[in-house]
């Protein structure tokens, strides 16, 4: 059964195969969605879609490489699978350069196909857990003063109380109060903690 709230988007102008794969799926309890071609389905994408995306290579108009690769560029967070009836090594490697979880030729095996689903479900729930962490972890240093931040900072890169004394022109003494204080707003028991936590902080700041 697939976690709450993750839907499979079929993206398949064959209809037959559609139909096909939606059955399947249904009866298996996913939640599925399905569209006849790629233009279809960005004109419906929602940022918030959870869930994976399973895509036909050769389609009329916009290819399923290039629906990948256009959704990458959109900073879909969902993962794919690629379909062919027409499999070669080229289209695989592209498709696993832009990330897809798995290359099916047609017709699909259906163990196969339950297989890639769940790793895809699988990277979701990791993507989300992991931007939560960053979201948290956001919260927690935007509590931070201005001068906090700067003893952090000095911290996590192994400055010993009296180096962030003399850097910032105050006493040892403050500074450890700043350090008591910084780490308590953040919640955090030692140095590899607080590490942790202002990576999480660096990654979004360069995101």
């Amino acid at each position: 059964m697939q976690p709450s709230g993750y839907t499979i988007f079929i993206v398949e102008d064959d209809q037959s195969v559609r139909d096909a794969l939606g059955l399947l799926l249904g009866l298996q309890g996913h939640a599925v969605a399905m569209f006849a071609d790629a233009e279809s389905f960005l004109k419906a994408y929602r940022p918030e879609w959870c869930g994976c995306l399973l895509i036909d290579i050769r389609m009329p108009g916009m290819d399923g490489l290039m629906l990948q690769k256009r959704l990458l560029e959109t900073d879909c967070k969902m993962p794919a699978i690629l379909m062919t009836g027409h499999g070669d090594i080229d289209s695989a490697r592209d498709a696993f350069r832009a990330h897809a979880v798995d290359f099916l030729e047609k017709p699909i095996d259906h163990t196969k196909l339950m297989s890639a689903i769940n790793e895809a479900f699988l990277r979701q729930t990791i993507d989300q857990e992991r931007g939560k962490r960053r979201t948290d972890s956001d919260h927690l240093l935007a509590s931070l003063t201005p001068r906090e931040r700067e003893v952090m900072d000095l911290v996590v890169i192994g400055k010993h109380n009296r180096e962030i004394a003399e850097e910032l022109g105050i006493s040892s003494r403050t500074v450890e109060v700043h350090k008591a204080r910084m780490m308590t707003k953040l919640q955090v028991r030692g140095v590899p903690d607080l590490v942790r936590l202002s990576l999480l902080g660096h990654d979004n700041d360069s995101a």
